[in-house]
């Protein structure tokens, strides 16, 4: 079909979008290797296929967005379709009879039969329909609809490219060329049905009917179509679209290590400054993330900080990343990554907005770590002497002093068990078969404790032989080590492995999930190898053991059940509560959000030491309004309860309930105190207090 003249004017053109192309691939490579050394991966190239896999399915975007998610299918498998369609392309252009309109009859080839051309074209001319469509509604969404989840709060800093229009221009001209290059290809093969139309190509044979056949009109689309193939390739890897192809690499390479277990603060084998200051005190890896972020702001959905409009968007983190690298790789200003992260990516205030509640991670459809960067600029920012929140400060000064966050003398962490009507073992003295780790909350908080005490009772009456450390015992270090504070965190962990050493005991358990999570994930790398359980898990084990029995169904109370952080999204622990809740006998109401999709209670990442609270509406306060409207749906006299399995849940939801005005209409429970009434354990006076 070309002429010689134009063979050689497309060679030209393919080679010089070719070596820009490798030239832009490049550069993502060379600022990806300046990143740190990461945690080593194991079989990538299983991962690799795993990630493949996902990504043809499309598995991960079906997180959030559904309706969004199968409209981008049409984009996805269109994309996919068209890189076999542009080689047949190029194909017809430079080979005489290379045709395969109306089932290849006019082609000069014979080892394909008219079944496999028919069905290529037909799959081309549908893909090219949903290509069309997909791209279409997309780009009503943020021309013309303006979809706010596309845009980020005044507040959140932001890359003045982002802010004069990048991210909307890239979002065009990626637009435009789908587009065109997908309009030129259906006339192009329009033009070529001169006996009318092709039963296999019914939208190319629509258009034919229209225009008619063209040998002029077929060269002039050919070189529309493929012309704006040699400048969108290049272009890619120079725009946010980079996560067409870094997106699946990215995801394959994704942390392999458990969702509770944080990077260390100096990578193995170095001797760098802990955390980061700069782009490439990142690890490569998150270097890498910028390039593979989709910019869809799915994790800025699902931020509780930005929810409580604090200046925090994992997403804006990821671009600001991602144009920072572009201005000093592709453009003049390489002096800009010399320039701290919190004065190019995100600022101070944001960082310190961050509850570490994993929910940013959780939903990326490419597997970013925004917040694994927000934990590392605080590490250096605590080196650096940066500001920081006075009540952060004086819990991390309690902490290093009493080895708990409230000002709390050490020998006063095992006054409740003292109170006892029972002996509660010391582990430390007398061999145990279960560790109890009761943590700071449940062990000082008088809120908190009547429940401490109430699972102290169910224990005993189970039969279950338990002990805690008392005095010995110290804070487990979670918040510590995601506030920043990594040398107070190893200092504690080194405390309590010599608590440990000091006691007999099979397992250890947990009433704090915080605790828990640290224990299980993060103490195995200092050596401290240990079965540690959650005492929902306990409880369910107990009951369905007949350990424990249900002597009063609860059949009068309509609950909901709040996932904890690190309980459930961290470490999976979603069935033990709610199967206990169906043997309990009551009325199960769930959530929107739930399960991996719970939305955070606003306390982790040390916002509960804060010593300001921003204005606005906190996230524990959305969501018992969360609660209460998914009550309203199934209306009966019934009380109301709002059940937690985390003592810091126990007080942020129970002073929400107050802020929102909602006393009476529902009360907040942690399901010890639902095992106990069903179980038959006498309510003590403390707990009637709490109850009440």
């Amino acid at each position: 079909m070309l002429t010689l003249i134009e063979k050689i004017i497309f060679v030209l053109l393919a080679l010089i979008s070719a070596g820009f192309t490798v030239h832009g691939f490049k550069t993502i490579i060379d600022s990806v290797r300046r990143g740190r050394p990461a945690p080593e991966l194991k079989n990538v190239p299983a991962s690799l296929l795993r990630a493949g896999v996902m990504v043809l399915l499309q598995q991960t975007i079906f997180k959030a967005r559904k309706v969004l998610s199968a409209i981008h299918l049409g984009l996805f498998f269109g994309l996919i379709t068209y890189a076999f369609v542009n080689l047949v392309d190029v194909l017809e252009g430079f080979i005489p009879g290379f045709d395969l309109v109306y089932g290849g009859r006019n082609f000069a080839f014979t080892f394909l039969p008219a079944g496999v051309i028919n069905a290529f074209n037909l799959i081309a001319d549908v893909m090219s329909g949903a290509l069309l469509f997909s791209i279409t509604v997309m780009m009503a969404r943020r021309f013309i609809v303006k979809d706010k989840r596309l845009t980020y709060r005044d507040n959140v800093m932001l890359n003045p490219k982002i802010l004069a229009g990048g991210q909307a221009k890239d979002s065009l001209t990626v637009g435009v060329f789908v587009i065109m290059h997908v309009a030129a290809r259906l006339l192009g093969q329009a033009f070529r049905l001169t006996d009318g139309a092709d039963p296999f190509m019914p939208i190319a044979s629509f258009l034919s009917n229209i225009f008619g056949a063209s040998q002029t009109g077929i060269h002039v689309a050919w070189w529309v179509s493929i012309g704006w193939v040699l400048y969108i390739l290049p272009y890619i890897t120079r725009s946010k679209h980079t996560h067409f192809t870094v997106g699946p690499v990215n995801l394959g390479l994704a942390k392999q290590n458990p969702r509770g277990l944080l990077d260390p603060a100096v990578p193995a084998g170095t001797k760098l400054d802990p955390g980061a200051k700069f782009l490439h005190d990142l690890s490569w890896k998150r270097v890498l993330d910028s390039y593979a972020c989709v910019q869809c702001n799915r994790c800025q959905d699902v931020c509780p900080a930005n929810f409580y409009g604090r200046p925090l968007s994992p997403s804006a983190l990821e671009v600001n990343k991602r144009y920072l690298i572009k201005e000093a790789t592709f453009g003049s200003h390489p002096d800009r990554l010399l320039l701290p992260l919190t004065e190019t990516v995100i600022s101070a205030e944001a960082v310190w907005s961050c509850t570490t509640c994993h929910a940013c991670v959780s939903i990326c459809p490419v597997g970013n770590e925004p917040m694994a960067d927000i934990i590392d600029i605080r590490r250096r920012l605590l080196i650096d002497g940066g500001e920081i929140d006075s009540g952060v400060q004086n819990a991390l000064q309690s902490l290093a002093t009493n080895g708990n966050w409230m000002s709390k003398g050490k020998r006063l962490r095992g006054r409740w068990a003292k109170e006892m009507e029972f002996p509660v073992k010391n582990a430390t003295e007398e061999p145990v078969e279960n560790l109890w780790f009761v943590g700071d909350t449940a062990s000082f908080d008088e809120r908190v404790v009547p429940n401490t005490k109430m699972v102290a009772r169910i224990f005993q009456q189970a039969g279950f032989d338990f002990g805690i450390m008392y005095q010995n015992e110290n804070n487990a270090g979670n918040d510590v080590r995601r506030v920043g504070e990594e040398g107070l965190f190893e200092q504690l962990v080194e405390q309590n492995l010599q608590s440990f050493g000091k006691a007999q005991f099979k397992q250890i358990v947990t009433t704090d999930p915080h605790s828990f999570n640290t224990l299980k994930n993060e103490y195995p790398q200092f050596g401290g190898k240990f079965e540690v359980k959650h005492y929902t898990a306990v409880m369910a084990k107990l009951f369905e053991e007949g350990k424990l029995t249900v002597k009063n169904p609860l059949s009068g109370y309509k609950v909901t059940y709040h996932d904890p952080c690190y309980l459930g999204r961290y470490n999976g622990g979603f069935s033990a509560p709610r199967r206990i809740l169906q043997m309990l006998g009551v009325e199960f109401n769930e959530m929107p959000r739930n399960c991996e999709n719970s939305f955070c209670c606003g306390a982790g990442g040390g916002q509960i030491w804060m010593g300001k609270v921003a204005p606005g509406e906190r996230p524990a306060e959305n969501r018992i309004k969360e609660a209460l409207t998914t009550f309203e749906k199934n209306p009966n006299d019934k009380k109301q309860l709002f059940i937690v399995t985390c003592p810091k849940d126990m007080i942020m939801y129970s002073d929400a309930v107050k802020t929102t005005g909602n006393e009476g209409k529902i009360e907040v429970r942690d399901l010890i105190q639902l095992i106990a009434e069903a179980v038959g354990v006498e309510m003590p006076l403390e707990a009637e207090a709490v109850a009440s």
